[in-house]
């Protein structure tokens, strides 16, 4: 009896620390963002060869969001829509030809787009980002110009800038005047997937930026190249709690998307050779070791009660390229690059004692609600050109989520619809980097995620209701949803 009495005294405690932090204080929100990580590679979300014991804590005290989704199957598009709680199409962040952005890309994200770390500003908070951004490499796009006081990290993905392959420059110029350096690229895409299988640090010349806003404008620092891949989660684990613990007395937004376990893997010695499931384990396991020293951070400076953690992925594993170091989608079909859940269903942990209340979750959730959510608590408007939802009522109360729909796009075309427990695939779904072309279907396909998690059985026959209410949904939603020029193609143009 005293157990019972204990616990609910316990509930009601959690209960009412949520209740008034959710009121009264601007919470300090940290979002940990791995590349390419596989909805089952977490232990929590059934992984059985992966350790990830902060993780599966973190998870079991905060919340496991089973349904939980990002905005695009890519790298670039996917972070442009937590960067804006807007899908691809309406922000222009996404490419038609050019899926992700490139080295040497003049461009990035326009100026007139409200950033969350922007619009956190306007609430006094201090900003921080540790990691990749994808958004754009030239300086006048550097994070630190979308509303980021510090930036230490590579500006695009680990397997880009290969030693001895033609320029991403020469590689667009190529394609857009048909010659023969096409093969070329062809030539090279093989030999970066050869090189993934046994990579070493030579291999590869990504930059390392140090950026800082200054009273009088910008500080920025080549501060390596190459990168060392293999201690870099490490090196923006130190640079972030750092960055914490200079502004612990003001409210924080520290941002920090991991170059791993996207090919290639690379860990640290302390991580390197220690898990069953190979390199791509390793690499897993000192993500794991971050979010347990992020947490850890939190808690010895006192700030725990009033900080939201946020662990989720950019998209699903890069299977279509290798498994012998990608992740995996569990029983998902599909993988990165695929609207299929596998490419866009990703696993997701919040955690924060004084905001979060412990529970699962099965709703649906997105990349696009956490830009609403974060304003939301933060108590800054919501910019009215959006598309997400705000969870705080799910995080803190364990409430119904407000979002019953998603949108699945790729390449800025509408090819899957989610509402409710379904989903209708409107276009086919080739194998990545073949010669296949995704088509419009005929007659859509109908899947009960709730009952088929794997899209296996098509339901349209059955359910022609369905498939008439879900494509009601999808006119409304296309009629609400502006479609903006790609801005990842942009560059074609110049060539």
């Amino acid at each position: 009896m005293k157990k019972i009495v204990k616990r609910i005294t316990g509930l009601f405690l959690m209960s009412l620390s949520v209740a008034l932090h959710a009121e009264n204080t601007p919470p300090n929100i940290i979002i940990m963002f791995a590349d390419d990580l596989g909805y089952a590679d977490l232990g929590s979300f059934g992984n059985p060869y992966i350790r990830t014991p902060n993780l599966d804590q973190m998870a079991q005290e905060g919340q496991r969001w089973t349904d939980f989704y990002v905005a695009a199957p890519v790298c670039s598009p996917s972070r442009g829509a937590l960067m804006t709680g807007q899908y691809p199409v309406r922000s222009g962040l996404y490419g038609q030809v050019l899926p992700v952005m490139h080295p040497q890309d003049p461009y990035g994200v326009p100026e007139d787009i409200t950033t969350l770390p922007e619009a956190l500003k306007t609430a006094g908070y201090a900003t921080g980002m540790f990691g990749k951004w994808h958004l754009g490499d030239a300086p006048a796009h550097f994070p630190t110009r979308h509303g980021f006081d510090y930036w230490y990290g590579p500006p695009y993905s680990n397997d880009m800038d290969r030693v001895g392959a033609p320029s991403a420059t020469e590689i667009f110029t190529a394609m857009k005047n048909g010659s023969q350096l096409d093969n070329n690229q062809m030539n090279s895409f093989a030999k970066t997937i050869e090189l993934f299988k046994d990579p070493k640090e030579e291999y590869w010349n990504v930059p390392l930026y140090r950026s800082q806003k200054t009273a009088d404008g910008y500080q920025d620092e080549l501060a390596k190249r190459p990168v060392v891949q293999r201690t870099l989660t490490k090196e923006i684990t130190e640079e972030a709690i750092a960055f914490i613990k200079r502004n612990k007395d003001k409210p924080f937004f520290v941002y920090m998307p991991y170059a791993m376990p996207h090919l290639p893997v690379f860990a640290s010695e302390e991580f390197a050779g220690k898990s069953l499931r190979g390199p791509y384990g390793d690499a897993v396991e000192e993500l794991d070791w971050s979010a347990g020293q992020m947490k850890k951070a939190v808690q010895e400076f006192g700030l725990a009660d009033n900080t939201i953690i946020l662990f989720t992925s950019d998209n699903g594993p890069w299977q279509a390229v290798s498994t012998l170091n990608a992740g995996s989608a569990g029983v998902l079909n599909g993988s990165k690059g695929q609207v299929w859940d596998g490419g866009m269903r990703v696993p997701a942990v919040f955690w924060g004692p004084g905001h979060v209340a412990q529970g699962k979750v099965s709703d649906i959730g997105t990349t696009l609600d956490v830009f609403n959510t974060v304003l939301t608590k933060a108590g800054v408007t919501v910019p009215a050109a959006n598309d997400g939802f705000d969870l705080s009522d799910t995080l803190g109360h364990l409430k119904k989520s407000p979002r019953e729909e998603l949108a699945y796009y790729r390449k800025g075309v509408l090819r899957a619809y989610r509402k409710g427990n379904y989903k209708l695939q409107l276009y086919s779904i080739p194998i990545l980097y073949s010669r296949e072309q995704s088509v419009k279907l005929d007659k859509p396909k109908l899947y009960d995620l709730r009952q088929d998690i794997g899209e296996r059985k098509d339901l349209a026959e059955q359910y022609p209701e369905i498939v008439a209410e879900i494509q009601a949904a999808i006119a409304a939603h296309q009629a609400a949803t502006p479609v903006a020029k790609p801005l990842f193609d942009r560059r074609m143009a110049d060539y």
